[in-house]
């Protein structure tokens, strides 16, 4: 495995209000685990604040954990320091959702790129502006604009140079944070094919977060649900969208919006709202908005057990 999570913890404190000083807990993620293999796509979905893009910053170490381990290639990332680190940083990088905010405005596209190569020395110094160029030609942006600063550009463009940047260091492993959300839905297909082209061509590893679970379907190879912080359901793509188990993962996928109007879908409505992190309910936390919770899901918290080969599932009431 390339990527290993093991109890995976990152919680947050904070005051309840300016006049008063008692701390209360945001648990972003709490005990999260799973692997990733060489070469595939992990999807990463949930509602917005069930922390996946919390997951993504502790995995490249951008954030430092309240518990857990996440290992690289066998090697704790949360334990090496200096050159080590540096060296780390090489490998592991991250397209951000915003191809705008993530670029710096007062840098040519070309310098921006040439940034990574000369922080990690990764190439001499004359051949430097050479490699930026390739590097924008694989993503589709023409070695000219070389000189272009980033508001000339498209958000499309823009995010094709996000792209090209996190390839400058040669990585093997890269957090893909809903980088498609903010782009129209045919510029959206263009990139999704230019990231699974590179992933073909450089044998790279990917972490796909977003909310499109038509995206992800295409892109992943195994999806991971998240509700609250924690796993509700991991397996393979197919798997996940042909035979889901977790009511949260069934209500997730009849939303989804189908073109063909003579097809009609069952409903499976989801009552309320998120809970909130600072006071998540006892037992299941998907108990408040689930049709079929029973005593038990009130009161007990639910394992996340093998139910099926590479099936995992968080409920109590599932069965093979």
């Amino acid at each position: 495995m390339l990527v290993e999570v093991r109890n995976l913890k990152k919680y947050f404190f904070t005051s309840s209000s300016l006049f008063q000083r008692k701390k209360r807990c945001v648990r972003a993620v709490d005990g999260v685990s799973f692997k990733i293999a060489e070469g595939e796509t992990m999807g990463l979905v949930g509602e917005s604040g069930c922390g996946k893009t919390t997951i993504g910053r502790l995995l490249l170490r951008l954030i430092e954990p309240t518990e857990g381990e996440v290992r690289f290639q066998c090697l704790d990332i949360f334990r090496l320091r200096g050159s080590e680190l540096r060296a780390l940083r090489r490998e592991m990088q991250i397209i951000f959702q915003d191809p705008y905010s993530s670029l710096d405005p007062r840098m040519t596209i070309g310098n921006i790129i040439c940034e990574g190569l000369t922080i990690h020395n990764i190439v001499a110094r004359k051949k430097r502006k050479e490699r930026a160029k390739e590097l924008l030609e694989i993503v589709g942006i023409p070695p000219s604009d070389f000189n272009r600063y980033p508001h000339e550009f498209s958000g499309g463009q823009r995010q094709r140079i996000g792209i090209a940047r996190a390839l400058a260091c040669n990585p093997r492993f890269l957090v893909c944070d809903e980088p498609v959300s903010s782009l129209d839905v045919s510029i959206q297909a263009q990139i999704i094919n230019l990231l699974m082209d590179l992933q073909r061509e450089f044998s790279l590893t990917y972490l796909f977060i977003a909310h499109d679970l038509g995206v992800v379907k295409h892109i992943s190879n195994r999806v991971l649900v998240m509700y609250l912080g924690k796993i509700v359901e991991l397996a393979d793509t197919e798997t996940l969208y042909n035979s889901p188990y977790h009511p949260y993962t069934k209500a997730l996928l009849r939303s989804v919006p189908v073109l063909d109007p003579e097809v009609k879908k069952e409903a499976f409505p989801l009552l309320g709202d998120v809970p909130s992190p600072i006071s998540p309910p006892h037992g299941c936390y998907f108990h408040p908005r689930c049709v079929d919770a029973k005593f038990r899901c009130r009161e007990i918290e639910p394992e996340l057990r093998e139910i099926k080969e590479d099936h995992w599932v968080a409920c109590h009431y599932v069965s093979t």
